[in-house]
């Protein structure tokens, strides 16, 4: 493949493999961050495109495989208990994926990341957050279009389902076949867009094509880690990681 078409050396192709494959593996293990660590990270070393491009079909295979771990019938029966938040999350990824190349992303990486971080950091600290279930529907349709929202723009669409699944105190399974179901139907309608943006064309697509080996790869490892977390150890470790993540986006937002 002609790297220089997509914006990359042959040093920054094999330095977005171990990115990659990292990532996979922080997704096999808690169930969400792979766009968030492929995208914060190559951020710094990719042209804005390339990066958002390399993570997209990386981010689809991978959530297939999550979503459908314990089989058809449980990724089916989530995708109708979820179905607005699926609908929300697809309308507005749709919507904002076209202003991608219009719209700055620092203030919106910003917007992200400050509740997120102080949602999670209260967690942590034992405060309870927990969303009042009578409100279960309009939170549904508030976060998944929040989350469509900030995908379409940065590819990064997950923060707003982890503060929902945490709020109403999913459990480990129900959690990461969730996020998986979520994440592979917003993962697909991405894909589209950004092919019709013309974020994704020949150069680009090869490069993220490229990159779906190291993901599975790397998830593999983390679906054994993720297999001896308690349900305890789990929750923390995902509250832990939110944390990080909000507090990544709000670097990002400031340019450090």
């Amino acid at each position: 493949m002609d790297w220089a078409a997509a914006g990359l050396t042959t040093q920054a192709f094999m330095l977005a493999v171990a990115v990659t494959f990292f990532a996979g593996f922080v997704k096999g293990a808690i169930g969400f961050a792979m766009p968030m660590i492929m995208i914060s990270t190559f951020s710094s070393f990719l042209p804005p495109e390339t990066a958002l491009a390399g993570l997209i079909l990386p981010t689809l295979v991978s959530n297939l495989s999550q979503a459908f771990r314990q089989g058809w019938h449980p990724a089916w029966q989530t995708a109708k208990t979820y179905r607005r938040m699926l609908v929300a999350t697809v309308v507005f990824i749709v919507i904002s994926a076209q202003f991608v190349r219009s719209i700055p992303q620092d203030l919106f990486l910003l917007m992200l990341g400050l509740p997120i971080t102080a949602f999670a950091a209260l967690q942590l600290a034992g405060r309870k957050l927990a969303l009042h279930l009578d409100h279960r529907t309009r939170a549904e349709w508030v976060l998944g279009a929040i989350g469509g929202f900030y995908g379409g723009l940065s590819g990064v669409w997950g923060p707003p389902l982890l503060v929902y699944l945490l709020s109403i105190g999913a459990d480990k399974l129900e959690t990461v076949r969730v996020q998986g179901v979520v994440f592979l139907i917003g993962a697909t309608v991405l894909l589209g867009a950004h092919l019709q943006s013309g974020v994704l064309h020949g150069a680009t697509t090869g490069f993220s094509a490229a990159l779906m080996v190291p993901a599975l790869l790397g998830q593999s490892l983390g679906f054994a880690v993720q297999d001896r977390l308690d349900q305890a150890r789990f929750r923390r470790w995902t509250q832990a990681l939110l944390v990080l993540t909000g507090l990544n986006l709000m670097r990002r937002a400031v340019g450090l």
